[in-house]
C-alpha cells in the first residue's frame, strides 16, 4: 500500500521548512519529551500487564500453597505430563529452516506464557457460570467462545510481549516457533495447577509420582499438553505472517485466532462425549480411548500444521540461492 501525504507536502518545494505544519520531526525539548514520555508509556503499558499477569498467578498458586509448588512429588508430576507437549515444541523448532531461535527469546515467551496464562483462568472461571445452566450446548458455545478464543490469545500475548518486537524475529515462520513454546509454556502451568488442586498430597511421594499418582494424573495431563502446542503454532504462525505484511495485520492475526481457537473448541467439545460413549459400548478403556482420540485429532491438524512449515520450507530453499546465495540454511528432518 503506498505511503500518503498531505497535500501541502506533496506540492510544497523540497527546500520548504514544513516542520510542524504538515511534517514533524525531533527537534526541541519538548519534541523530545513527547517521544520520551511516548516510550514510557508503550513500555510502561507492557510492565503493567506483565505485572498484573504475576499477581494473578501469585493469587492462583496461593490458593493452594506456595510450597506446593516446590514439592518434588509435583514437579516429578509436572515434568512427565510436559514431556508430550515438549516434544512437539522441540519438533516445530528443529522444523524451522531458517536460522535458529535464540535461546533468550525462546525462554522469555516460555516464562511469558505462564504469566499470561493467568489471564484466561481468571476469564474462563468468571464466564463459565453464565453458560453452564445450558447444558451441553452451553458447555460447547463456552469453548467456542470463550475458551478457544481466550486461551489461544493469551498465549499469543505471550509471544507479542516480547519476542515477536525484537529483530532476530526475522521470519514468518519464527511465529509457529514462538507460538509452540508459549503453548508449552501455557501446559506446564495448567497441569501443574491441576495436579496441585487434585492429587492427594499426603498420599504422593517422589516414587508414586514415577508410576502415575492420580490414577494416572501425569498420563492424563500428558495427553491435554500437545494441542496447546498445535493450537498457538497455527496462530503463531499467522502472527508471524503479519509481521511480515504490516498492511493487513490486523485480519491476519484475526485469522490465526479463529483457526486456533476452533480447532481448541473442537477437541474441548469431542473429547467428553468420545471418552463417554466408546468405553460404554467397547470394552476399550476410558484412558485408551482418550489416548486414541488424541492421537488421531491432534495428529490430524499436527499434520496439517507441519505441512504448513514444509510449504515454508520449500519456499524458502526454492527463493534462497536467488535472493542471497551466501544464506544457508539449516538441516532439518526434511531435508532430503
Amino acid at each position: 500500500m503506498p505511503s500518503r501525504s498531505d497535500p501541502v507536502e506533496s506540492r510544497a518545494d523540497d527546500d520548504r521548512d514544513l516542520y510542524d505544519v504538515a511534517t514533524w520531526e525531533e527537534r526541541t525539548s519538548l519534541d523530545g519529551l513527547s517521544v520520551a514520555l511516548y516510550w514510557l508509556i508503550t513500555r510502561s503499558a507492557k510492565g503493567l500487564v506483565v505485572l498484573a499477569a504475576f499477581l494473578g498467578l501469585l493469587a492462583i498458586l496461593g490458593s493452594f500453597g506456595l510450597g506446593l509448588v516446590f514439592d518434588p512429588a509435583v514437579a516429578m508430576l509436572v515434568g512427565l505430563s510436559a514431556v508430550p507437549a515438549f516434544g512437539l515444541a522441540a519438533y516445530v523448532y528443529v522444523s524451522d529452516v531458517t536460522t535458529a531461535e535464540p535461546l533468550s527469546l525462546l525462554v522469555a515467551t516460555f516464562l511469558l506464557s505462564i504469566l499470561t496464562a493467568t489471564f484466561a483462568a481468571v476469564l474462563n472461571g468468571r464466564l463459565q457460570p453464565f453458560f453452564s445452566p445450558l447444558g451441553f450446548p452451553g458447555l460447547v458455545l463456552f469453548f467456542f467462545l470463550v475458551v478457544g478464543p481466550v486461551e489461544e490469545t493469551v498465549k499469543l500475548l505471550a509471544v507479542r510481549l516480547y519476542a515477536y518486537t525484537d529483530d532476530r524475529f526475522d521470519a514468518v515462520v519464527d511465529g509457529a516457533v514462538y507460538g509452540a513454546i508459549a503453548g508449552l509454556g501455557f501446559a506446564v502451568i495448567e497441569n501443574l495447577v491441576y495436579i496441585a488442586r487434585t492429587v492427594e498430597m499426603s498420599e504422593l511421594t517422589i516414587g508414586v509420582a514415577v508410576l502415575g499418582a492420580g490414577d494416572g494424573i501425569a498420563a492424563l495431563r500428558a495427553l491435554a499438553g500437545p494441542g496447546h502446542v498445535v493450537y498457538s503454532a497455527f496462530a503463531g504462525y499467522y502472527l508471524g505472517l503479519a509481521k511480515f505484511n504490516p498492511e493487513n495485520r490486523g485480519p491476519i492475526v484475526v485469522k490465526g485466532l479463529v483457526i486456533a481457537a476452533a480447532i481448541h473448541g473442537l477437541y474441548n467439545t469431542l473429547v467428553g462425549p468420545v471418552t463417554s460413549v466408546i468405553p460404554a459400548l467397547t470394552p476399550l478403556p476410558r484412558l485408551a480411548t482418550l489416548f486414541l482420540f488424541v492421537v488421531l485429532f491432534q495428529g490430524a491438524f499436527g499434520y496439517v500444521l507441519l505441512r504448513k512449515i514444509r510449504r515454508y520450507r520449500d519456499a524458502f530453499l526454492e527463493t534462497r540461492d536467488a535472493v542471497d546465495p551466501d544464506v544457508k540454511p539449516e538441516l532439518t528432518e526434511f531435508e532430503d
